[in-house]
C-alpha cells in the first residue's frame, strides 16, 4: 500500500520542518488514541453485550420455570383454559411479588387474530399493561418453543428487556405466550459505569505509555544528536572526523561521512596543487615577454601593457581560487585575537612617524572559521586602510555572539559618504589617487568575506570617520 494514502502520515507531512523525534512521537500518540478510543468502545460495547446476554438467560430461565409449574396438574381446565392459580406460579420468588420491583411474568391469551384476551401476572406487575408489543407476540407465535426478545417501556417508566415464549396446548385452540421482563436499567448503569472507569484506565495506560515512549524515542535518537555535535565540532576545527561507537543502524552514515569528509580535504589539497602549478606555468611565460618587450617601438609598447594586465588578471585569480580552496576547507580555525594585535603592533610601528595609534577592544576566545591567511588578508586590508586615512586612532572592535563574529574597524579620518562608500566597494575603484595602492583592497575582502558565508558593511563611525563591519555567521 502506498504509505501517502495513510491518514496519519498525510497529517504529518504537511509539516516537513517538524523534527523526527516530534514526527514519532505525533504518530504515536495519533494512533495510540486511534487504538485506545477504538478499544474502549469495544470493551464497552462487548460489556454491555455480556450484561445483557446474562439478564436474557435470566429471563430465558424464568420462562422455563413458568412452563415447568404451569405443566403441573391443576394448572388447566379441561377446555384448556387456564385456572386462576397464578399465586402459584413462581411464589417462592420475591422478586415477583413486591409492586414495580423490576422483575416481572405474565401468561397472555390470544384470540384468533392473535389480540390478546386476557392473561395471568405476577402481583409485581399490578395493573400495568402486559409489557411486550404484537410485533413480539406474532414472532413468538410463528415460532414456538422459541425464546424471542426486545425492550419495552414498562412499569414505572422502566426500561425493561421483555422475552416472549409461545406454547401449544392439545385442547386449546390459540397458543399460550409466556412473557418474562426485568428492568435493564441497573445493567446500563454498570455498563455505563465499566465505561467510564475503562475510559480513566485508557487515559491513565496512554499517558503512561506516551512518557515511556518520549523516553524511548529521545534516548533511541541520541546517535543522530551525537552525529550533529560531532559535525559542528569539525566545522569549528575542533575534531577531524566523526567519533565511532555509534550503532548498527546509524554506522554506515557516520563511515560515509568520514570517507566524505576525507575526500573533501583531498579534494582541496589537490586544487591548491594545481593552482600552484598554473601559476608557475604562467608566471614564466609571461614574464619572459615582458622582458622580451624592452624596445621602444609602438608594439614593445602594447605587449608590455599587456603583459602587465595579463600578470594582474592571473595573479587575482589564482589568488582567489586559492582562497575559495582554503574557504571550503572543513575544520579550519582562526584565533581572531592574537592575529589582530599581530597586525595592531604591526601598523603602530610603520605609522607612528604619522602618530597613528592602533587599538583592539574585546573578543577573548573569539574564533574565525577559516584559514589564518585568509583572515590576516581581510583584517589587514581594512586595518592598512583605516591607518592610511586616520587622523589618529583606529580602533578594532570584535564581538563575538552566539549567532555571529562581528568586527569593526574604525578610525577617525575624513569617512566617506554613502555612494562613496557603496563605490568603493567595487573592484579597482580609488576614491583618492594621491594615496599609494591598486584599488582591490576592499574588493577583495568583500569577496573573501563572501566565500566564507560573510559581507563587508561599511558605515559611519563613532569616531568621526569610517566603520568597516566585518560579520560571520555561525550557523
Amino acid at each position: 500500500m502506498d504509505p501517502s494514502g495513510n491518514p496519519v502520515t498525510r497529517f504529518i507531512d504537511r509539516w516537513p520542518n517538524v523534527s523526527l523525534a516530534r514526527r514519532m512521537m505525533l504518530a504515536a500518540a495519533l494512533w495510540g488514541l486511534v487504538v485506545l478510543i477504538g478499544g474502549a468502545l469495544a470493551l464497552s460495547a462487548l460489556y454491555r453485550a455480556q450484561t445483557l446476554s446474562l439478564l436474557e438467560e435470566d429471563l430465558d430461565q424464568t420462562l422455563v420455570t413458568l412452563t415447568r409449574e404451569m405443566s403441573q396438574e391443576g394448572a388447566f381446565l379441561a377446555d384448556g383454559r387456564v385456572t386462576d392459580t397464578e399465586r402459584n406460579f413462581l411464589s417462592n420468588d420475591p422478586r415477583f411479588q413486591t409492586q414495580y420491583s423490576g422483575r416481572y411474568w405474565a401468561v397472555v391469551g390470544l384470540q384468533p387474530d392473535l389480540t390478546i384476551q386476557g392473561d395471568l401476572r405476577s402481583r409485581s406487575l399490578w395493573d400495568e399493561p402486559v409489557p411486550v408489543t404484537q410485533a413480539q407476540i406474532g414472532r413468538a407465535v410463528a415460532n414456538p418453543g422459541t425464546t424471542h426478545f426486545g425492550d419495552y417501556a414498562g412499569p414505572a417508566d422502566q426500561r425493561v428487556r421483555v422475552a416472549a415464549r409461545a406454547i401449544l396446548l392439545e385442547n386449546r385452540e390459540t397458543p399460550l405466550v409466556l412473557v418474562a421482563a426485568a428492568d435493564r436499567t441497573p445493567n446500563d448503569e454498570a455498563a455505563v459505569r465499566f465505561r467510564g472507569m475503562l475510559v480513566g484506565t485508557m487515559i491513565a495506560l496512554f499517558g503512561g505509555v506516551f512518557a515511556a515512549m518520549v523516553v524511548g524515542i529521545r534516548y533511541s535518537l541520541q546517535p543522530l544528536k551525537r552525529i550533529e555535535r560531532d559535525i559542528a565540532d569539525i566545522r569549528a576545527g575542533t575534531r577531524q572526523t566523526l567519533r565511532g561507537g555509534y550503532p548498527v543502524e546509524v554506522r554506515p552514515l557516520t563511515e560515509e561521512l568520514n570517507k566524505l569528509i576525507g575526500h573533501n580535504r583531498d579534494v582541496v589539497e589537490r586544487a591548491r596543487t594545481h593552482v600552484g602549478n598554473l601559476a608557475h606555468a604562467l608566471k614564466t611565460p609571461i614574464a619572459v615577454l615582458k622582458n622580451e618587450a624592452k624596445g621602444e617601438g609602438l608594439l614593445d609598447d602594447v605587449v608590455r601593457r599587456q603583459t602587465e594586465t595579463m600578470h594582474a588578471n592571473v595573479e587575482h585569480y589564482l589568488k582567489r581560487a586559492r582562497m575559495a580552496a582554503r574557504a571550503e576547507t572543513l575544520g579550519a580555525r582562526t584565533d581572531v585575537v592574537p592575529v589582530v594585535e599581530s597586525l595592531a603592533s604591526l601598523l603602530n610601528r610603520l605609522f607612528d612617524a604619522k602618530g597613528i595609534n592602533v587599538s583592539v577592544e574585546d573578543g577573548a576566545g573569539a574564533v574565525f572559521r577559516g584559514e589564518k591567511q585568509d583572515f590576516e588578508e581581510m583584517i589587514g586590508n581594512l586595518m592598512d586602510n583605516a591607518c592610511k586615512w586616520a587622523k589618529a586612532e583606529v580602533v578594532v572592535r570584535i564581538s563575538d555572539g552566539p549567532q555571529d563574529l562581528v568586527i569593526d574597524v574604525e578610525d577617525d579620518g575624513p569617512g566617506l559618504s554613502p555612494e562613496q562608500r557603496e563605490g568603493a566597494l567595487k573592484r579597482g575603484v580609488r576614491l583618492d589617487e594621491t594615496t599609494p595602492g591598486t584599488g582591490l583592497g576592499l574588493s577583495i575582502v568583500t569577496e573573501l568575506a563572501e566565500l566564507h558565508k560573510g559581507h563587508l558593511e561599511l558605515d559611519e563611525s563613532v569616531l568621526g570617520g569610517l566603520r568597516a563591519r566585518l560579520r560571520f555567521p555561525k550557523s
